[in-house]
């Protein structure tokens, strides 16, 4: 299936999911900024927090996060389905409340003691309260789902859209599945429901953007994700990711990755993590490179060994000289820097880094050059 811009929405669940993470806490700054960053990026709906009671901070939260979107980013929070909660999430004044129910029997034997018939209801009964409010918007999310019966979640899933709701969210909360498996699990929604379809992607086994992704080519319209993938365990779908993957390779216009680096810097350093060097998108060394055979394809045509323009995630190539560069890169290196070698010159220089165990600029190249040849 074709992903088309209108069938494309990014839920970013880093103020829920995200802190979620061990030692992760928020605070009313950190929540604002982090809002502010999305909502330039082009997010499609943000997740602000769990309705409870005891999260006496979302109401004055979401008034705020509506005047920093100016209105153009639909605000969403996570719902059990109890009674108390969806009151509270009521008076929040959120544009979508998005509940969640167990609906493997692992969870609704087990953990709640129940049967299939007591979620059924229990979800009915929680869908019809939240719109008799007027909460403007209601989504079910399925918790559980990758482990749960098929059939039992087409019948949920019919009961859910008589009800009433805007969406549903399929969760892999164990993040157990493959692409080849997320597909077979939603399609038997996304073929037979009108609503829209959504998914929520652990990352346990590394899987969690591939499969979302998959799940927009089998007909998903929404995915969940986060900054870094912050989360449960190992965490979700990275937002940085899926944008960057929809941008640069999909070509899809509703996305900024240029701010990207930025939001994932900020959101590092007040959740207590790190950008790896390496990290997919915005990583400060994914341009940088050493091997020679590499370098001199980059000088041929950048294209042959980078996947988009490092500039279209606000970064730049980077070329490092050691052990691995290759006597061609040195010298037309050096020769950029009108500093012009004898092919035995190059060699020395070539065997200077390979015993040095340096990685060198250009500029240190120039002057390492510059000692061994006078």
């Amino acid at each position: 299936m074709v992903m088309t811009e209108k069938a494309i929405n990014i839920v970013d669940s880093t103020l829920r999911e995200g802190e979620q993470t061990p030692g992760v806490r928020f605070t009313d700054e950190h929540r604002r900024s982090i809002i502010k960053h999305l909502h330039g990026i082009g997010i499609d709906e943000i997740e602000l927090g769990v309705a409870a009671p005891s999260n006496t901070y979302l109401r004055e939260l979401v008034g705020d996060a509506r005047k920093l979107t100016g209105g153009s980013c639909r605000l969403g929070l996570w719902c059990r389905c109890r009674e108390e909660d969806i009151t509270y999430g009521a008076l929040c004044r959120p544009d979508v409340l998005s509940l969640s129910i167990p609906t493997s029997d692992l969870h609704i034997n087990e953990r709640l003691g129940k049967n299939r018939n007591w979620i059924i209801t229990r979800m009915a009964e929680s869908i019809d309260q939240a719109l008799s409010i007027n909460v403007p918007a209601v989504s079910i999310g399925f918790e559980d789902a990758s482990r749960a019966d098929p059939e039992f979640l087409l019948t949920l899933a019919k009961v859910a859209e008589r009800s009433g709701v805007c969406r549903i969210r399929l969760a892999d909360t164990v993040g157990i599945c493959t692409p080849e498996t997320v597909k077979k699990l939603i399609q038997p929604l996304t073929e037979r429901m009108r609503v829209d379809i959504g998914v929520h992607c652990h990352n346990d086994f590394g899987m969690a953007t591939a499969n979302s992704i998959t799940a927009l080519q089998a007909g998903a319209r929404w995915i969940d994700a986060t900054i870094l993938g912050l989360g449960e365990r190992a965490g979700n779908c990275r937002m940085e990711e899926v944008v960057g993957y929809l941008t640069l390779q999909e070509n899809n216009k509703r996305y900024r990755p240029e701010l990207l680096a930025e939001l994932c810097r900020y959101t590092a350093n007040v959740s207590g993590s790190h950008v790896p060097g390496n990290h997919p998108i915005v990583g400060e060394n994914i341009f940088t490179c050493e091997t020679g055979l590499h370098q001199h394809g980059l000088a041929v045509n950048p294209v042959t060994y980078e996947p988009y323009d490092p500039q279209r995630v606000a970064s730049q190539r980077t070329l490092r000289f050691g052990g691995k560069t290759g006597r061609k890169a040195i010298y037309l290196e050096l020769a950029r820097h009108g500093f012009y070698l004898s092919r035995s010159q190059v060699t020395h220089v070539a065997e200077y880094l390979r015993s040095s165990g340096k990685t060198l600029d250009g500029e240190e190249l120039k002057r390492v050059a510059e000692v061994i040849v006078l």
